[in-house]
């Protein structure tokens, strides 16, 4: 029986010549997970483009991993790929695939694996800083993941050779916290800070935010580069995602983008339920015998305005029924569990932008563009 490949097996001696220096580069950090450093890196790269730069991007560790042909890489990569036509092979934009068994190989070889990782990270930025003006660097959570396998973002950005800015949540206390202890840790690789980004601030606390959450970091030493507004279209899952959330079967999906801005438990009489078809965007969660609500949704226009529907409990309606409903072209879905948890799943998921979200691009690229100040990050870089 052939040895299991590890790690180190896939990269093939150490460094050959000196990374590449001389490419202006960026590295976008967080506080936390989800706190906004893919959006930023999509708006960045956008906008970056418009000033008529050639971009590059890369993100070294991959945790959230997708198959693209022979390769395993980040999702978010995969993001980035589809959207830009950067000419980088995508092996170069991801070039680290954290497997299940990846720190136990590490820690059991150190001495060994360490260096190389560092290598294969070094040779896909040389890769995607080919002809390029500058290069977006993504990382992943805040300053300190990757520390146990010795390649935290503090510590790729130092290799790199790269400033970092931080994108944290919207607030002022808890936000320069959560900043002040991220800046420490790459104060401590030897990194620069050269800006934070506030993102998702509630739009009527806009300028309450700069002017006070600007003095709060100007005592730690860093510049406030942007305050986004929360963006509610950003926040709404499209119905695929939730159909994956939920482990969904799809009976009937029709053609085109659907997204979830509310969802409702059927569990009310036909004619209350009638009143949520005036909402655009509702998702219903119902068993597959409450027929007369599906014929309510039928027969009054549910096509138009329900994102779907999602039959819980295990139950189908007839077969006439799941006819009507499919000619009426309302999306049609079915899961296992109860209405109730199908409802805590959706409304406690992470909701990303991914490739089919093509209403959400154009908004982060404006959004990007009107809040950040970009003239005065290239300054720093």
């Amino acid at each position: 029986m052939a040895p299991k490949k590890r790690f180190a097996d896939n990269v093939p001696g150490l460094l050959a010549r000196p990374m590449n220096k001389d490419t202006r580069r960026v590295f976008v950090a967080a506080t936390r997970m989800n706190d906004g450093k893919t959006t930023t890196c999509l708006g960045l790269t956008a906008a970056l483009q418009t000033m008529g730069l050639h971009v590059g991007y890369i993100k070294p560790i991959a945790q959230r991993v997708v198959q693209s042909g022979e390769d395993q890489v980040d999702e978010d990569t995969l993001l980035i790929d589809g959207l830009f036509n950067l000419d980088i092979p995508i092996s170069a934009m991801s070039p680290v695939a954290i497997g299940p068994d990846f720190t136990k190989q590490f820690l059991e070889n150190p001495g060994e694996i360490g260096p190389q990782l560092q290598d294969r990270i070094c040779r896909a930025f040389d890769r995607a800083a080919y002809g390029k003006d500058i290069v977006v660097v993504e990382g992943s959570g805040h300053a300190g993941v990757g520390s146990v396998f010795g390649a935290s973002n503090a510590d790729n950005a130092k290799v790199l050779n790269a400033k970092a800015i931080i994108v944290a949540a919207g607030g002022i206390g808890k936000p320069i916290d959560e900043i002040a202890l991220n800046m420490a840790l790459f104060d401590k690789a030897g990194v620069e800070v050269v800006g934070v980004i506030l993102n998702k601030v509630m739009p009527d606390k806009l300028e309450f935010i700069r002017d006070f959450a600007g003095r709060g970091l100007k005592r730690l030493g860093v510049p406030l580069l942007g305050v986004i507004p929360l963006q509610e279209t950003l926040a709404y899952p499209n119905l695929d995602q939730v159909a994956q959330e939920t482990r969904a079967r799809w009976i009937h999906q029709p053609a085109g983008l659907r997204r979830v801005r509310r969802v409702f438990i059927g569990a009310m009489s036909a004619r209350r339920a009638a009143e949520y078809l005036k909402l655009p965007g509702t998702l219903v969660i119902v068993p597959g015998d409450r027929e007369d609500l599906l014929d309510a949704f039928i027969n009054g226009g549910g096509a138009k305005t329900l994102a779907g529907v999602l039959l819980s409990n295990g139950l189908l309606p007839n077969d006439e029924m799941i006819r009507r409903l499919t000619e009426a072209g309302i999306p049609l879905a079915a899961v296992e569990a109860e209405s109730f948890t199908v409802t805590a799943r959706i409304n406690n998921m992470t909701v990303k932008t991914m490739r089919e979200d093509a209403d959400k691009i154009p908004i982060i690229e404006k959004m990007i563009s009107e809040s950040v100040d970009i003239a005065a990050l290239l300054k720093a870089i």
